[in-house]
């Protein structure tokens, strides 16, 4: 079987952002494990083909090629950062090839306009055989099943600490150590003697972007815990939220925090997660509604960082609090603030023990994906 997996190419790709070709990654390197798998391609629909140098390290000789480079005979064709182009997909069909449309293809918006087709008319609903989701997306099936009237399968989210320890190493050789004990370090060489006693630099991690992903729920909850104990919180920085300057009610809402009045938050633009939590935070506060399969929650606890965070399938990891309850989260921050120091080996066992579930090698997830396959191909053939 040929495997295709559309992706999108920038000039100045920041690889730590892009979940989607960390996830195309994970996916073209699984692939290629798999006995009856012949060769794996990634398509850049961006045209550049500048993919980052990590590429080679998920998936030593994995080809990357432009639309035009696309070779004819790809048997099956993943749809997950950008739709190819209509006329190829129509050509590729023709054949007997099938379509599948990745999560990331139908997150939020449902597509990009490449990804939906805008320019000829055509829909997913048009041109996928099959729709893959991932099991935060479950809720979502019924819905999904009527728009686009084709079969949908759920499948394992999958990650790897492959590339989190590639950033790391360069990190460190950047004078940035990322990890909770070199934050406790630095905390320690700045005359505090404790977690405790010197308080977190904390970062909200979640961008303002969509009802999926809310920055204002850490933000009470810091509140919350400032108002009960002072010295909890050092600093507040509140990322790719750079709009809350400008405008809005949640701007207004924001100046009536003590935070804010006494000047420990401070609002950023968008940033590479990793690279600011090695430089500037202690933990790592999110929030999320069915959403909650972000990569960078689990560089955060590869890192060893206390992450607090409210999303089930992490459940047994970081510091839970439930839904959007600001007392539960204010209360799942001051346990980390207070234990996380003494629990730091038994806090890494527990996210180990995800990393092992979420193993793109792992058997599970293999034979989930090689079945997975198996049935598009076999549709193929009695097609």
């Amino acid at each position: 079987m040929r495997i295709g997996i559309s992706v999108r190419g920038r000039r100045s790709p920041n690889f730590w952002r892009d979940g989607a070709t960390q996830y195309a990654l994970f996916l073209a390197a699984a692939f290629m494990r798999l006995p009856f798998v012949r060769a794996v391609a990634l398509i850049d629909v961006g045209g550049e083909c500048r993919l980052p140098r990590e590429v080679g390290l998920a998936a030593p000789g994995l080809a990357v090629v432009t639309q035009q480079q696309a070779p004819d005979d790809i048997d099956v064709l993943i749809e997950l950062a950008g739709g190819l182009n209509p006329e190829w997909i129509d050509r590729m069909r023709s054949r007997g090839g099938k379509v599948i449309g990745s999560r990331y293809a139908t997150k939020a918006d449902d597509a990009s306009p490449a990804a939906r087709g805008r320019q000829s008319g055509a829909t997913l609903t048009d041109r996928c055989d099959e729709i893959w989701l991932l099991p935060k997306d479950e809720l979502s099936i019924p819905l999904m099943r009527t728009r686009y009237r084709c079969p949908l399968r759920v499948l394992p989210f999958v990650w790897s600490p492959l590339f989190i320890e590639r950033r790391a190493a360069a990190l460190q050789g950047n004078g940035a150590p990322f990890g909770y004990e070199a934050a406790r370090s630095a905390r320690s060489a700045h005359g505090a003697s404790g977690a405790g006693s010197a308080g977190w630099r904390v970062a909200v991690y979640e961008p303002d972007l969509s009802a999926m992903t809310e920055p204002g729920i850490p933000m009470l909850a810091c509140e919350d815990v400032y108002r009960k104990e002072r010295s909890a919180v050092s600093a507040l920085h509140v990322l790719n939220a750079s709009r809350l300057n400008v405008r809005g009610k949640r701007a207004q809402l924001a100046g009536k925090y003590d935070l804010v009045r006494d000047h420990r938050t401070t609002f950023h633009g968008t940033h590479d997660l990793v690279d600011f939590v090695a430089r500037h935070a202690d933990a790592v506060f999110a929030h999320q509604h069915e959403d909650g399969d972000a990569y960078g929650y689990l560089d955060v606890l590869y890192g060893g960082y206390p992450l607090i965070h409210n999303s089930p399938w992490l459940l047994d990891a970081g510091y839970y609090f439930p839904g959007a309850d600001v007392h539960e989260a204010a209360g799942a921050f001051l346990a980390a603030l207070h234990c996380h120091d003494d629990t730091l080996d038994s806090y890494r066992a527990r996210s180990r023990s995800v990393f092992d579930v979420i193993d793109p090698f792992g058997d599970a997830n293999l034979s989930a994906y090689a079945q997975a396959l198996l049935s598009v191909g076999a549709s193929r053939d009695a097609g």
